[in-house]
């Protein structure tokens, strides 16, 4: 076995054992069994643990070739969310113990800055939301978000090389929207049933922005345009010092342009050298630049070594998600 064959393994094995190491401190530490095999069988928690883990191992072995990373990303992140709603029918339809909590919470993302705002008090989703900003900047919005999965594979196609019109005036005016009227609704005691109604109908309205507008531009729209929690992520993932740059071996082919769903290589983008501010650092565009122009970038890391600590944390946060993913 060559060095490099052999260095191709370092990735999966360390997401394997951070994953296990993580999973098992939950299994051992919180009395209350919070992995789905260990509530209908005493010691199954071990056993979900061991494929979580290779699994997690798996993906990031897969993904570490830039060829095969935006198919393995999009694998994923579609099992993660077939697994989360999966779980949620079961808990509604068939036992409770498909639920995190064993009681139901409205499963849009934009109830993440709504729902803690109307009740006046922090919620545990949002501090493992913001958690994921300090440690993977926007991985929430490429591999974590279990709306995004179905946005992104409505997205299915070549894109166009023509950016979507007046993306920051809508993307900002629905996220004012959210918080104002989140406010008024604690402001004039709206009843919890009633501010659930209205959570649905943004739900709804996200689902008929995927199937609607998505699928006709093959860019994400719900997640780049229509999510609040998106635009949130698109400033604040500068607190964490993960970036995407272009260097100066880029002859504007534009290839790039066609792999980029989250609307952040556009003409002036590339002009700039440097992903717009919707760039969730997902890398599906490495494989179309013949340049290797498109590199990530981590303090003084090299790229390629910048591009594996990314994987290694956003693969593991997936799977520990994937292991404790449930309404």
């Amino acid at each position: 076995m060559t060095k490099n064959k052999f260095s191709s393994y370092y990735l999966p094995a360390g997401v394997f054992i951070f994953v296990a190491f993580i999973l098992s401190m939950i299994q051992l530490k919180v009395d209350f069994p919070m992995l789905l095999f260990e509530r209908f069988l005493p010691g199954g928690g071990w056993v979900e643990i061991f494929i979580i883990a290779c699994f997690g191992a798996v993906v990031a072995y897969k993904m570490q070739n830039v060829n095969q990373s935006a198919k393995w990303r999009k694998i994923s992140w579609t099992v993660f969310a077939v697994w989360f709603f999966t779980q949620l029918l079961l808990g509604i339809l068939a036992d409770e113990r498909f639920l995190l909590t064993g009681e139901l919470h409205l499963p849009v993302p934009a109830m993440m800055i709504s729902g803690p705002l109307y009740r006046g008090e922090k919620s545990i989703m949002t501090l493992l939301f913001l958690s994921t900003i300090v440690l993977t900047g926007p991985a929430w919005c490429s591999q974590l978000c279990y709306f995004g999965a179905i946005d992104n594979l409505a997205a299915k196609g070549k894109t166009s090389k023509k950016p979507i019109g007046n993306k920051f005036r809508y993307k900002h005016i629905i996220l004012v929207a959210i918080v104002a009227f989140t406010l008024v609704f604690r402001w004039l005691n709206v009843s919890p049933l009633w501010a659930a109604i209205g959570g649905g109908l943004f739900g709804i309205g996200g689902f008929l922005a995927i199937f609607l507008l998505t699928k006709r531009q093959k860019r994400m729209v719900h997640c780049t345009v229509y999510c609040p929690i998106g635009t949130v992520v698109n400033y604040l993932k500068y607190i964490n010092p993960f970036r995407m740059t272009i260097s100066s071996s880029c002859d504007m082919c534009m290839a790039c342009t066609s792999k980029c769903k989250y609307d952040a290589l556009n003409y002036t983008d590339i002009e700039k050298k440097k992903p717009g501010i919707t760039c969730t650092l997902c890398g599906d565009c490495l494989s179309a630049c013949n340049k290797s122009a498109i590199q990530y970038k981590f303090l003084g890391l090299k790229p390629e070594t910048a591009r594996r600590l990314w994987l290694f944390l956003t693969i593991s946060i997936y799977s520990v998600f994937l292991a404790m993913g449930r309404i």
